[in-house]
């Protein structure tokens, strides 16, 4: 059980932990924005989950902020959205969606594969495609 003081304290220390958060110098335009150009620079033929744009994005540990950052993004900006898919290399979408049949549709114009509903991510990964350009597929 924890004292009043106790109580106080954290209470305190969220407080104070809430208003960095507000005075944090990172806008939520500007992290869109880099998560944007980092989803806007995967190659066709290529997926990268969630938390690995993140990474990319200079926002390690953020993987659902980038979900929220595809989701407002405007249409007009053609972000190559299908291309992020969940940690598992799955869809993350709800199965039978209008939108997860859209994703894997354009993910297979691209020439990137499903077994069981999940993608390789490490066969389809940006830095296995150059592997692809040079020796074709099957021969990474």
């Amino acid at each position: 059980m924890f004292s009043t003081a106790s109580c106080h304290t954290r209470l305190e220390s969220f407080v104070s932990d809430q208003k960095n958060k507000k005075t944090d110098p990172v806008s939520d335009a500007d992290r869109y924005q880099r998560i944007w150009d980092a989803v806007a620079g995967i190659p066709s033929g290529c997926v990268l989950n969630y938390g690995s744009v993140a990474r990319l994005a200079g926002l390690p540990g953020r993987a659902r902020l980038v979900g929220m950052a595809l989701g407002r993004a405007p249409k007009k900006m053609a972000l190559p959205w299908h291309r992020v898919v969940n940690a598992q290399g799955k869809i993350s979408f709800p199965e039978g969606s209008s939108k997860g049949a859209e994703q894997r549709r354009l993910l297979e114009e691209e020439g990137v594969e499903f077994e069981n509903d999940t993608i390789d991510l490490e066969r389809f990964s940006p830095e296995r495609a150059l592997d692809r350009m040079l020796w074709g597929p099957g021969r990474e």
